[in-house]
């Protein structure tokens, strides 16, 4: 099955209502990154609010299955259904709500990853139908700021109190704090190596983090094999991996933006939980 070809078809269904005023595909599919699990993710801008019967005409028309069908919730209509042995995932926006959002990220800078995960669908997405009101949108986004970038680094920057306590928990073996802990760090480096390459962040999760790091050009050398040893390797190889790519990823960070003072947040970083001495009483 092709689904881009499949995404076509049913964007044209979409389009027959003349409350639609554009779709768009986004995800996978629309940046050549699918594999035989991907399904295909539709966002359809409405000039006006869809009822439960404009949402459900469509996939009625593909024979599709429902899974999901959600009411409004966060500015977003969503439904999930299957038609040809495939998931289609639908997220309906007022169009008017999707420009807000780009100015919300574009010109205030603002660092929500739901809000970015909209944009970089704008940025990277194909159109399937309303070009001249995608090809605005996507005006909007081409250029990435430096202040998004900024702000992007200054969120993720600090890596938490509980990166201090990484040589206690792996002494302890408490496995399950120390891989949330290694999770948590990774997921920040992640987001500052999108704010280094003004790359707007396309999933909340990070998720197509080997493909996402292969499109960056300012990354630490081997990083894609790097983040992934992390949890292959064993823990205390990990954990020494892991605070050398969080000091390679603040090098380049202080290569970019000198301007940065990162002294402070190196000290922390490299901190270490005490380790207190334990005498045994002599009788």
């Amino acid at each position: 099955m092709n689904l881009k070809k499949l995404a076509d078809v049913v964007a044209k269904i979409y389009k027959l209502n003349p409350k639609v005023e554009a779709v768009l595909l986004g995800g996978s599919v629309s940046r050549n990154w699918e594999d035989e699990y991907s399904d295909i993710e539709l966002f359809v801008f409405w000039n006006e609010a869809p009822s439960d019967e404009d949402r459900k005409t469509p996939i009625k028309k593909v024979k599709g299955d429902i899974i999901d069908f959600h009411p409004f919730e966060d500015d977003e209509w969503s439904e999930t259904y299957t038609t040809e042995e495939v998931k289609l995932e639908i997220s309906n926006f007022l169009t008017h709500t999707i420009k807000q959002i780009i100015d919300d990220v574009t010109l205030s800078f603002d660092t929500d990853l739901d809000k970015q995960c909209i944009v970089a669908t704008v940025h990277d997405g194909v159109s399937l139908s309303g070009d001249l009101v995608i090809k605005s949108m996507k005006e909007k986004v081409n250029s990435y700021p430096v202040e998004l970038s900024l702000a992007m680094i200054e969120e993720n920057i600090h890596l938490g109190n509980r990166w201090n306590n990484r040589e206690a928990l792996l002494n302890r073996k408490d496995w399950l704090m120390l891989y949330k802990v290694m999770v948590e760090v990774q997921t920040k480096v992640m987001g500052m190596l999108f704010g280094l390459n003004r790359q707007y962040v396309h999933h909340p999760a990070f998720k197509w983090q080997k493909q996402s790091l292969q499109s960056m050009d300012i990354t630490p050398e081997n990083i894609v094999n790097r983040l992934d040893s992390i949890f292959l390797d064993h823990p205390s190889n990990s954990v020494k991996e892991l605070e050398d790519i969080i000091g390679d990823v603040y090098e380049l960070i202080q290569r970019e933006y000198p301007q940065i003072d990162l002294s402070s947040v190196i000290d922390k970083s490299l901190f270490l939980r005490p380790k207190r001495e334990i005498r045994i009483m002599e009788r």
